[in-house]
C-alpha cells in the first residue's frame, strides 16, 4: 500500500476545498489559531511514517487527551473503572448535564466532558503528582520528553468553563467525585490543553494499533483486551454526537478535539493524525473528516 501517494493526492484535493467550518472561538485562545493550517501524519507498524502540510506544528489536542487519560486510569484500575463510567454513546452534546440526572451521576462514556472529569478524579486519587505523572506517561508514548501543557489555553478554558464546573459539582452530588472539585477541574483543564503535533500524536497512539504494546520496545502499556475495548469506545463514542457518521463514512476507531485535531486507528496497521482547526457544526474538524473519509475510501482499508 503506497500510503504516501494516497495521502499526497487527497491532501492536495482537500486543501483547496472551501472550508465551511468555524474556529472554536468559545475558548478564546483557540480563536487566535491560523485557520489555514492543515497537516497529516501517518505512523504504520510495517511501512514507515509520512507527514505532509503543517504536521510538525503543535496544536491543543483538547478532547483527544481523554483517550490517553482513560488508558492510564484503566491501566491502574482494570475493570473496576466501569463501576464509575458507562460505555454507551451519549447522543447528546459533549458538555450536556441531562443524562447525569437520569444515570445517577454515572457519565455515559469516558469521552464526554463528564466522563473525562471522572477520569481526572480517578487519576488524582491514584497519582502522587497527577499533572507531572500524566505528562510523563504521554511523553513516554510519543518518545518526546518536551511535550507540555499550554498554560495559555488552560487559563483560557478556566475563564469560560462554567458548564464544566457545573458538571463536576453535579457529579459530586451523586458521590462519583471523590476529590475537591476545584482540584479535579484544574487538572482536567490542563489535561485538555496538552499540545502535540500530528507526528507526535500519531506516534503516541500507535500502541492502540499494536495490541496495547509500545512499538519502540514492545513494552505493554495495556493488555490486548484493554486496547481492544478502548478502540471500541473510540469507534462508538469518539466524535461526540457525530460518532455514527464517522463510523459510517470512515470506518475506523478515532477521537476528535475542538482544537481541530483527529486521530484515527487501524488495528494492526497504522494510526493517522489530521489537523485542520475549523470545526463543523458537531465540533469536529471539517477538513479532517473529509480527508479521512477519502483516505479510507481510496486505500480501501477500514475495519469493516
Amino acid at each position: 500500500m503506497n500510503f504516501k501517494a494516497i495521502i499526497e493526492e487527497i491532501y492536495q484535493k482537500i486543501k483547496v476545498v472551501e472550508d465551511k467550518g468555524e474556529l472554536a472561538s468559545y475558548i478564546p485562545e483557540l480563536a487566535y489559531v491560523d485557520s489555514e493550517n492543515f497537516g497529516i501524519h501517518i505512523s504504520t507498524l510495517e511501512q514507515g511514517n509520512f507527514g505532509i502540510g503543517n504536521y510538525t506544528d503543535k496544536f491543543s489536542i483538547q478532547s483527544i487527551s481523554k483517550v490517553l487519560s482513560l488508558a492510564l486510569a484503566y491501566r491502574m484500575l482494570g475493570e473496576k473503572i466501569w463501576k464509575r463510567l458507562g460505555v454507551e454513546p451519549s447522543g447528546t452534546p459533549f458538555n450536556s448535564l441531562v443524562q447525569l440526572e437520569v444515570d445517577n451521576g454515572i457519565p455515559r462514556n469516558p469521552f464526554i466532558n463528564a466522563g473525562a472529569i471522572v477520569i481526572s478524579d480517578i487519576l488524582i486519587s491514584h497519582l502522587e503528582n497527577p499533572k507531572d505523572d500524566f505528562l510523563a506517561f504521554v511523553r513516554s508514548l510519543s518518545n518526546n520528553s518536551e511535550l507540555n501543557y499550554s498554560h495559555e489555553v488552560a487559563a483560557s478554558e478556566k475563564e469560560i468553563g462554567f458548564r464544566n464546573v457545573a458538571l463536576c459539582n453535579f457529579i459530586k452530588s451523586f458521590g462519583n467525585i471523590e476529590n475537591d472539585p476545584t482540584e479535579v477541574l484544574d487538572f482536567y483543564f490542563d489535561l485538555c490543553s496538552l499540545e502535540m503535533n500530528c507526528q507526535e500524536l500519531s506516534e503516541a497512539f500507535l500502541f492502540f494499533a499494536n495490541n496495547g504494546r509500545r512499538t519502540v520496545d514492545n513494552l505493554s502499556i495495556l493488555t490486548k483486551s484493554q486496547a481492544k475495548r478502548i478502540n471500541a469506545l473510540m469507534q462508538t463514542c469518539g466524535f461526540y454526537d457525530e460518532s455514527g457518521e464517522f463510523a459510517f463514512k470512515v470506518g475506523l476507531p478515532g477521537k476528535s478535539g475542538v482544537g481541530g485535531g483527529i486521530i484515527a486507528v487501524h488495528p494492526n496497521q497504522y494510526t493517522i493524525a489530521v489537523w485542520s482547526p475549523k470545526l463543523n457544526k458537531k465540533g469536529n474538524s471539517y477538513k479532517g473528516m473529509r480527508f479521512l473519509e477519502d483516505f479510507t475510501t481510496k486505500s480501501e482499508l477500514s475495519i469493516f
